[in-house]
């Protein structure tokens, strides 16, 4: 292991690929320290200091996919958030718009074309969330329930600081595309989704002293641990696969033989990845807005409503909020893998080049073996999805830590995800090189 990172650094190509993306990363993490004009940062900060006390406020977890910019109001508050609700938008619009999928089968056009839309409903996704972000800021709900002063006094009042505010924080989401693209282009790939695991991993230590500063040292330590099983079972859990064998019949065309080959078709557990737990999460994000948009004036009774999913909705710790959370969970789990996967096209396109599943007709009894093959395996996959999900929750309740509790939900799937495939890609590259990689 120690002497393939010691070929890393010895060959000069890779060495200088990886150079070049610590030094994005560097600036990356630079720039959500530093404030967006008109941005009162004492009071900030004072804010901050309050919040780590345990209030959990509304942005909590959008503040951990930006790596604790969102809350500092920096430059780059929004983090990567608007290109990632972006790539879903145009992925799911390939169901609903067939113009979408059949770029998505024009091959590598088409997928320029839809990383264009992307861009463009990036940008207007990052003015839409910054104008919320400041009026949030403005109104002083931004750290929830604190009632420090300091906390109703965070941006400048004026209407043309505003507009400069929206506008820097906007230019900051662009500028984060185009290091994420330039670590893809010339550092080791993956830029977006290494932008992403900067965020979320420079989050732990906060999450993790708070347990301390709580609970101890000796619930520390047993957070520790149960981390370290988490992150292995969640390993183990990422590289399974059913492989459903394929073979494909012989074909003589003129002097040439094709086909005769065996091949198989890889269902992962986890077909899902992240997006089920976001989707979950901004879902029980809209009634808490809701709610806290609705707060009465000074004198007036609460709405029986909003009273209802104060006590119910809004804390993680609360039994029906795990209970709708982790059902959200596996329904979106089956909704996304029904329009990622199309068993009928896979199945079309096994016809097409003379594929078959052994013991399995080819075209319509092949669909519907894929599909039972699917639904069982999603099925194992959205449950192991909930439990995951649910750790910070239950960590929340039992450690004292607060709803971005690092060794579950989307950050521990984000992070072991995106540090397999980037070992894997400095694998591969090794191998051209050496014939041996950092994987046995």
């Amino acid at each position: 292991m120690f002497s393939a990172i010691g070929r890393i650094f010895k060959t000069p190509d890779l060495r200088r690929k990886i150079v070049f993306t610590l030094g994005i990363v560097s600036l990356f993490r630079l720039g959500s320290f530093i404030p967006a004009p008109f941005v009162q940062f004492d009071n900030v900060q004072a804010c901050l200091a309050a919040n780590r006390a345990g209030t959990s406020g509304l942005y909590e977890m959008i503040n951990m996919f930006s790596g604790g910019a969102l809350l500092q109001l920096s430059i780059f508050a929004l983090g990567i958030m608007p290109y990632i609700t972006a790539s879903i938008i145009v992925q799911l619009l390939r169901v609903v718009i067939p113009h979408f999928e059949a770029l998505h089968k024009e091959g590598q056009a088409g997928q320029a074309k839809l990383t264009q839309y992307t861009r463009y409903l990036t940008i207007a996704l990052a003015v839409l969330q910054s104008t919320t972000l400041i009026t949030v800021a403005r109104s002083g709900q931004l750290f929830g329930s604190i009632s420090n002063q300091a906390c109703q006094n965070l941006v400048s009042q004026e209407w043309w600081a505003i507009l400069i505010m929206i506008v820097t924080m906007t230019a900051g989401t662009g500028l984060i595309m185009w290091l994420g693209e330039l670590i893809t282009e010339r550092g080791i790939g993956n830029g977006m989704s290494l932008l992403i695991f900067t965020s979320i991993a420079a989050q732990f230590p906060n999450a993790l002293w708070v347990i301390k500063e709580s609970r101890g040292w000796e619930v520390f330590f047993l957070v520790i641990a149960v981390g370290l099983v988490v992150v292995a079972a969640v390993v183990f859990v990422e590289q399974s696969q059913r492989r459903i064998p394929v073979q494909y019949a012989k074909r003589v065309v003129g002097r040439r033989t094709y086909g005769g080959s065996s091949t198989y078709i890889p269902i992962k557990v986890n077909m899902a990845g992240v997006i089920p737990v976001i989707f979950a999460s901004a879902i029980l994000y809209l009634p808490m807005l809701l709610a806290q948009f609705n707060q009465p004036q000074i004198g007036e009774d609460p709405k029986p409503w909003v009273v209802w999913v104060q006590n119910n909705l809004v804390y993680g710790d609360q039994p029906l909020y795990m209970l709708v959370f982790f059902l959200l969970v596996i329904g979106f789990t089956f909704f996304y893998v029904q329009i990622t996967f199309n068993p009928e096209e896979v199945a079309d396109n096994m016809k097409r080049y003379g594929g078959f599943v052994p013991g399995i007709r080819a075209g319509r009894p092949t669909a519907e073996y894929l599909n039972y093959v699917l639904n069982r395996i999603t099925s194992a996959g959205s449950l192991y999805l909930g439990v995951i999900a649910l750790l910070p929750l239950i960590a929340l309740s039992f450690f004292g830590a607060n709803q971005n509790f690092p060794f579950g939900g989307a950050s521990i799937l984000i992070i072991v995800g995106v540090g397999l495939e980037t070992v894997k890609q400095i694998d591969a590259q090794l191998q051209q090189r050496h014939y041996e990689g950092l994987l046995k």
